[in-house]
């Protein structure tokens, strides 16, 4: 029975072989149908001419042909590059040393020849668009190994093609930022380097092998510390680094090969890996070696500044010293002949007219004697810079009109005609009250003095652009000629007018100029020879000020006169100088309601001010034994006379001697020569406050 089963083919299963074969026969054809028709491989199969007999699925997508369209009708080489093509033929024909034709034959040359053939080509599409792909090509043969076709199974590439474009282009980015980052370091003007965390150099610039005139190669691998005068400190650079971060500024001597040696200024950072772990210390060594020199030179220029300002200050000081003695010794015996020449002036038993007349030239010659003291002093404090200035709003109306009063018996002499300006609204300029006054008489004196008789001079005020007033004073004089002009405002220079008959220091135009600066203006002047001369200048203008209702009313009381019929006074006078007291006590002789005490020192005068209580104490400052400043402080302290107000008097009349004066605790600063009219005035104020 199993004989005869097997005899017919019939297997254990129940089988026959040959269903067995048919089915494996359809197994393996549909397998080779699943990749043969793969739409992610072009398969195209030609026969041994080359023309192509199967075009499967893969082939069309990638391709974009139909089967149709390519069978039987081209070859492979149809849609391939052309230039491609000729350029394969022509490398596998240096290859393999033998001549093979562009076209068909260069595709699958080293495939006939038996040779595993891949190669990259570019096929063209039927819209003719393009793709890389990667080609692997076999060929075909019969039982008897006979070429009956071929097979090119490729792949599109452009995938592939465009990471490696991408990997070429990071790679060329990176060259380039690692070539843009070594010529940074390389072009810097700082020896540039890097150590591993132990201190060994990494790497370094051109500027470091110039600084230790060792070569990169010699100096990687080395120790940073070995190219220091001091490598101890170095080392401790490095580990000071690691420990803070970074260093600046941290001064190292470096030491070249030939023993030149370099002060350079060293920072540093360390620097890590993307994962954050340390890699080493970077740093740059600045040559610092001229900055050094160049800050000793400074230092010691310094020291001569110093030395040159100190040289000034002392010459400054002996100069201020200087004019304040000379002051004081000039308005000592001032004091005594203008004082003297007033007393006789209003005595009650009028002088005869000559007499009048001798005492006129005697006061005039004295008060002007005094006023070029005066300039002389201001004009050397200005010069010095300790010119204090107290600029607020002040009114140019009421200056104006102070000044109008102070000058017209001056212009009435000549007979001048003087014309003002009228002010409908408030006007006011930012500037110092006193000195502005200054200013105005100063130029007002000049229009009257260097006038025609019978001429006139006008005031005038305008709004100046940039919110600023200009004051200008016309006269009718002669004139100034260019050349004149250019040496306007220069000290002592009164253009040839020394001969004239008019007084002048030549002092008072550099005084209202150098004044006029101090208080943010400017001056100048216009003049025509026979037509006259316009002086003018420039204040920034002020807005009106409020007024303090109190301040106002403590104003308006300070000024009220003495009431008649007042007790009798007592006045001590501490004075050393016998002509100076005699002035005083003739002025006292006309005060019947005050009694006069004297002391020809201080420690005398302390003494009668303790015995007599005096209702106020007129003190000489430059007094023999203690001066008036220790004889004030020494009554201060005393509670016996602390209460008495103290008046000062001195020849010396600088700005910081009655600043130091007033500061001391006197309660006015007089100043010698004595002005009658002032002194009865500030001895009445000192009088009033003590009340009734």
């Amino acid at each position: 029975m199993s004989s005869k089963a097997s005899d017919s083919g019939i297997l254990s299963d129940g089988t026959t072989s040959e269903v067995r074969r048919e089915a494996a026969l359809l197994k393996t054809d549909a397998l080779q149908s699943a990749i043969f028709n793969s739409a992610n491989f072009s398969s195209i199969a030609t026969d041994a001419k080359g023309v192509i007999q199967i075009f499967n699925v893969g082939a069309e997508r990638m391709l974009g042909y139909c089967a149709a369209d390519v069978v039987n009708k081209i070859t492979p080489a149809d849609i391939s590059d052309p230039e491609e093509v000729v350029a394969r033929a022509r490398t596998l024909s240096a290859e393999l040393e033998t001549p093979i034709t562009p076209g068909f034959e260069a595709l699958v040359f080293k495939a006939s020849r038996g040779i595993e053939d891949i190669y990259e080509l570019t096929y063209i599409r039927k819209d003719g668009s393009r793709f890389p792909a990667v080609v692997s090509v076999t060929a075909l043969r019969d039982a008897n190994n006979a070429i009956i076709g071929y097979l090119l199974i490729g792949t599109d590439n452009t995938a592939r093609k465009q990471v490696e474009a991408e990997q070429k282009l990071l790679d060329q980015r990176l060259r380039d930022l690692q070539f843009y980052t070594r010529s940074l370091i390389e072009s810097n003007i700082d020896a540039i380097m890097t150590t591993d965390p132990a201190g060994i150099l990494t790497d370094v610039n051109n500027q470091m092998e110039a600084l230790t005139g060792c070569t990169r190669d010699e100096l990687i691998g080395t120790p940073f510390k070995n190219y220091f005068t001091d490598p101890q400190r170095a080392e401790n650079s490095i580990k000071l680094v690691l420990s803070e971060k970074k260093v600046t500024n941290y001064e190292l001597t470096a030491r070249a090969r030939d023993g030149k040696e370099t002060v350079v200024s060293y920072n540093a950072t360390t620097f890590y890996d993307r994962d954050r772990k340390l890699q080493g210390v970077f740093a740059a060594a600045r040559d610092v070696t001229e900055r050094k020199r160049l800050d000793q030179v400074l230092r010691e220029k310094n020291v001569e500044l110093e030395s040159s300002k100190s040289v000034a200050e002392s010459a400054n000081l002996a100069k201020s010293n200087f004019l304040s003695s000379m002051s004081h010794e000039l308005r000592s015996p001032l004091n005594a002949i203008l004082g003297f020449a007033q007393l006789m002036e209003s005595d009650a038993t009028p002088p005869t007219t000559s007499q009048k007349g001798s005492i006129d030239q005697i006061l005039q010659a004295g008060w002007y004697l005094l006023e070029l003291i005066n300039e002389i002093l201001d004009l050397a404090v200005i010069e010095s810079g300790r010119l204090t200035l107290s600029l607020e709003p002040v009114s140019l109306p009421e200056v104006i009109l102070e000044c109008q009063e102070m000058i017209e018996p001056q212009a009435q002499k000549r007979g001048i005609s003087l014309t003002f300006p009228r002010f409908d609204v408030p006007t006011y300029v930012r500037a110092d009250p006193t000195r502005l006054k200054q200013v105005l008489i100063n130029l007002l004196s000049n229009a009257i003095k260097y006038n025609r008789d019978h001429g006139t001079v006008e005031v005038t005020c305008a709004m100046r652009p940039a919110e600023r007033r200009r004051i200008s004073i016309s006269n009718s004089g002669a004139g100034l000629a260019p050349d004149k002009l250019a040496q306007l405002f220069q000290p002592f220079n009164r253009l040839g007018q020394e001969s004239s008959g008019e007084e002048g220091t030549g002092i008072g135009l550099v005084m209202s100029k150098r004044l006029v600066e101090l208080m943010g203006g400017v001056i100048g002047v216009e003049s025509a020879v026979g037509v006259g001369s316009v002086f003018w200048f420039e204040l920034d203008a002020a807005a009106q000020p409020q007024l303090d209702a109190n301040a106002l009313e403590s104003t308006v009381a300070a000024t009220v006169p003495v009431q008649a019929g007042a007790p009798r006074r007592t006045l001590l006078y501490v004075e050393d100088n016998p002509a100076n007291l005699m002035l005083v006590e003739q002025i006292i002789q006309r005060r019947p309601d005050i009694r006069l005490l004297s002391a020809a020192n201080g420690t005398l005068g302390i003494e009668l001010a303790r015995r007599h209580q005096p209702d106020v104490i007129l003190m000489d400052i430059n007094l023999p034994g203690i001066s008036g400043f220790e004889a004030l402080r020494i009554l201060r302290e005393d509670t016996a006379t602390a209460h008495i107000p103290v008046l000062a008097i001195s020849a010396s009349a600088m700005a910081r001697d009655i600043k130091l004066g007033m500061e001391a605790g006197f309660l006015r600063y007089l100043t010698k020569p004595i002005r009658v009219s002032e002194f009865l005035a500030a001895l009445d104020a000192a009088l009033e406050s003590l009340g009734t």
